[in-house]
């Protein structure tokens, strides 16, 4: 059990995708992940998820973010993998435009991120559901809109209490 299991859950941050795609705001997010020392589960379409591939491969060596496609012999090596999978094993996870979520998974893992795209009615409605699933569960969310041209947290429910 991760330590944010045992205090009571962690992170849900949404993510609304205004002017980035997903996978530039993942290469922002990713490497302070792997610096925390969390394995990472992307989940999302499939198409999606090679187009996300592709992607983290590209880029100067020093930017590189390890990762796999999930059904490798490789799989619990990978600190990034790709796939559709239970998140058992893994600290933090990202919904890349699929917002199918469990609270019994959000609260085992360390930070949740949720990216869905402004332009897409059906991922927007879809997240707004999730939001108030995951408030009503008591989780800690936050929301982060990228109009003003720079990531903001607009809006955050059940914020941990300060010590």
């Amino acid at each position: 059990m991760n330590a944010n299991a045992a205090n009571g859950g962690g992170v849900v941050v949404f993510f609304h995708l205004t002017r980035s795609a997903a996978a530039s705001t993942l290469q922002a997010i990713l490497p302070r992940a792997l610096q925390a020392g969390w394995r990472v589960l992307l989940r999302g379409d499939e198409t999606v998820l090679r187009d996300l591939d592709a992607k983290l491969w590209e880029g100067e060596a020093s930017s590189f973010l390890p990762h796999g496609i999930a059904g490798g012999a490789q799989d619990d090596d990978q600190p990034i993998l790709l796939g559709n999978r239970p998140s058992q094993g893994f600290d933090a996870l990202a919904l890349i435009g699929s917002t199918q979520l469990d609270m019994a998974e959000a609260a085992a893992m360390q930070r949740v991120w949720v990216l869905f795209d402004a332009s897409d009615d059906g991922q927007v409605a879809a997240a707004r559901t999730l939001w108030k699933t995951v408030s009503a569960a008591g989780l800690h969310a936050q929301y982060h809109s990228e109009e003003s041209g720079k990531w903001a947290l607009k809006t955050a429910a059940n914020a941990p209490a300060r010590p």
